[in-house]
């Protein structure tokens, strides 16, 4: 698998919130800077709004951040993250969230579903199919965190109406950043 910005390990360093804190601006940035799929003007953002009590207040704001946006900034955000089980370059992130639920891992008859439903997604809505892969499964083997499998969310959600899916690719991506933090951040 490639990875985005010529980085070649997945490991990603975690930091205590006090030091996030007590960070100026260019090691925040690099910190926090692919939580939201490689937009740094997120982290820019939030910066400024230090301490952060809390991994949640520094997520609220975040999120706050990227409600604040207009429709086409936040289509750039949308549209910045990579297809399940994609070859393409992705983000660090990207690659070992994938990697955990056995999306890179697909069987040749599971990677030409997976193809044809996000050409369809694609296709229909204008952006790619987001969804937090920390909490499904892509097999529907059962219950991941309450998750479900990765195959029926995707068809399922064909079904939804472009705004349906336009918000709830925002809501995805929030959750999305909050597993990243938590991973990023130690308590």
């Amino acid at each position: 698998m490639e990875y985005a910005h010529g980085v070649d390990d997945a490991v990603m360093m975690a930091y205590s919130l006090e030091q996030l804190n007590r960070m100026e601006r260019r090691p925040f940035v690099a910190a926090l800077g692919t939580v939201f799929e490689d937009t740094p003007e997120v982290a820019v953002a939030v910066w400024p709004q230090r301490p952060f009590t809390t991994v949640e207040a520094l997520h609220q704001a975040m999120v706050a951040v990227v409600q604040g946006w207009n429709r086409d900034r936040q289509l750039l955000l949308i549209r910045a993250h990579p297809e399940l089980g994609s070859r393409q370059v992705m983000a660090v992130d990207s690659v070992a969230e994938q990697t955990s639920r056995g999306l890179t891992q697909l069987s040749a008859a599971d990677q030409a579903r997976l193809h044809n439903l996000n050409r369809a997604y694609r296709e229909k809505f204008g952006f790619p199919f987001i969804i937090a892969v920390k909490s499904h499964r892509w097999d529907g083997q059962g219950p991941v965190q309450g998750g479900h499998c990765i195959f029926t969310a995707l068809e399922t959600r064909l079904q939804n109406s472009p705004e349906t899916e336009y918000q709830r690719a925002l809501t995805e991506i929030a959750a999305i950043a909050h597993f990243r933090l938590i991973d990023r951040i130690d308590t």
